[in-house]
């Protein structure tokens, strides 16, 4: 199992953090997402490939840089 950390603009509340959280669940291999919200940073453990995750992200509206 890998970890991937994401550093996501955008996020400010809890509902930021609920989607995408929910939007990285919902890919194959994905078994653990933490998302930070004051760090603005996504902890992603798994065996999903980074540009799945950053693509899930940014089709809920936010922008993953680094």
């Amino acid at each position: 199992m890998s970890e991937t950390i994401l550093k996501v603009e955008g996020m400010g509340c809890n509902q930021c953090k609920a989607a995408v959280e929910n939007a990285l669940k919902g890919i194959g291999g994905v078994e653990s997402v933490q998302v930070d919200l004051e760090e603005k940073e996504v902890e992603v453990k798994g065996s999903a490939e980074r540009e799945q995750l950053v693509k899930a992200v940014e089709n809920v509206g936010y922008n993953v840089v680094g």
